[in-house]
């Protein structure tokens, strides 16, 4: 089995939806809780796990960290791990998972996964269940993002 054409054309930054998006405070699946120089972050409304989010890198088209340079590089680490120190404030999880993947949309984000004492698989990569499930009670949503907003600034 081989890649989609499509996926090389993305990866080149052809239609690259995370590029064409801008940087929205919201989109049918996320809401934004962090803007920063380099990045945004969204929490995931779908309710797979209270506190996943996605750190996407907002500069030029890039699919992995190894193409930025090295001040980018940087400033986009730092944004990442400001985030997960939010989230281990106001969720206090057991463990972060940080996940670089783009194999669906080839564009630099990186997932960040809570993981919590009740994980329905711990010592393993957490189990992402497909389709993915309905979105979460909007109050918990907004409760969370808001709470994240004040722990990231």
């Amino acid at each position: 089995m081989e890649w989609p054409a499509a996926f090389y054309d993305r990866r080149a930054g052809v239609g690259c939806p995370l590029c064409e998006e801008g940087r929205p405070e919201a989109t049918a699946h996320a809401v934004r809780f962090f803007a920063g120089e380099v990045s945004d972050a969204y929490l995931v409304r779908a309710d797979i796990q209270r506190g996943l989010s996605l750190v996407v890198w907002r500069g030029r088209h890039a699919v992995e960290p190894t193409e930025l340079s090295n001040a980018e590089a940087a400033a986009y680490g730092g944004e990442v791990l400001r985030v997960g120190r939010a989230l281990e404030q106001v969720l206090a999880p057991v463990k972060l998972n940080y996940d670089v993947l783009g194999n669906s949309v080839p564009h630099l984000h990186t997932h960040i996964v809570p993981r919590y004492a009740d994980d329905p698989r711990p010592g393993w990569p957490f189990p992402f269940p497909y389709p993915d499930p309905p979105a979460m009670p909007a109050e918990r949503l907004m409760r969370d993002v808001e709470a994240l907003r004040r722990a990231c600034a």
